[in-house]
């Protein structure tokens, strides 16, 4: 039994950075949700408004009217867990009504009804750390007292608060946010350490799937998507050697393998005579 999930990426979006668009029909949503599981994930995390940099925030109603049908023809036609991608209380509400039991929140729960939720319903929850806003967060993203200290430091204030509304340890897992706010060396520094944020809560989620630093990390500001491919899966195999267990992609199956196989040589170098 393998000790990582891999989350399936459906946004479900107009305007999302590298499949807006593609997915906003019931159906070929879900036919995108079934090729995921057939490829490996763990979970569908379903999500009804972009986050990219430069997005604006759209309503509660809006965003509702893009998942809500998505989650409910999903519920039934999947056996893995379904996650909602969502910081309104309001959305999140609907989604476990429908089928979700994950609660994915980009905002690190700063509305505290979302721990009472996961809290009520036995969720569990992601609480991500994001310096600003998706609209603003990119302008010119600081860290005084360093990149690493700083995001630990707010998911631990966050994970505290949900613990003491009752949200057991184990069902809350953190995201240190690659890209939400963050420069390249950010970026980079985050994975480096990513070992650092594995004592906070119960599972440590990476999200590098298809971004923008990948691309400057080759300095081709304009890699095509299918390019970034590479940089995703050394980013997360990275850092599943180094303590995250939870990685939310948008190409499930080349990290499915790429996984298994990390895996398969780590097995043998345990199971090896010295």
């Amino acid at each position: 039994m393998n000790n990582y999930l891999i989350m399936g990426v459906l946004n479900v979006t107009p305007d999302s950075f590298s499949d807006g668009g593609q997915f906003v029909s019931v159906d070929r949503a879900i036919r995108q949700a079934l090729l995921m599981v057939s490829e490996g994930a763990h979970i569908i995390d379903v999500g009804g408004e972009s986050s990219r940099p430069g997005a604006q925030a759209i309503s509660a109603s809006e965003e509702l009217d893009r998942v809500a049908p998505v989650i409910e023809k999903l519920s039934q036609a999947v056996d893995v867990r379904i996650s909602v991608d969502t910081r309104k209380y309001e959305v999140a509400c609907d989604a476990v009504s429908l089928g979700a039991t994950l609660l994915n929140d980009i905002s690190g729960g700063a509305d505290l009804r979302m721990a009472q939720l996961a809290c009520a319903g036995e969720l569990d929850v992601i609480l991500m750390h994001m310096n600003g806003e998706p609209g603003t967060m990119q302008l010119s993203p600081e860290y005084p007292e360093g990149v690493v200290p700083e995001v630990k430091r707010f998911l631990r204030d966050r994970v505290r608060a949900f613990e003491e509304v009752g949200v057991a340890p184990e069902r809350i897992w953190v995201d240190p946010g690659i890209g939400f706010g963050k420069q390249l060396g950010d970026n980079l520094e985050l994975l480096d350490r990513i070992g650092e944020f594995s004592d906070l809560a119960g599972r440590v989620v990476v999200g590098t799937s298809r971004k923008s630093f990948l691309a400057t990390v080759l300095e081709e500001a304009n890699l095509p998507m299918d390019l970034r491919r590479e940089g995703t899966l050394a980013s997360n195999l990275w850092a599943y050697q180094n303590g995250a267990t939870v990685f939310r992609v948008h190409d499930v199956g080349p990290l499915a393998r790429a996984l298994k196989t990390w895996d398969a040589i780590r097995g043998t170098r345990r199971h090896s005579p010295r």
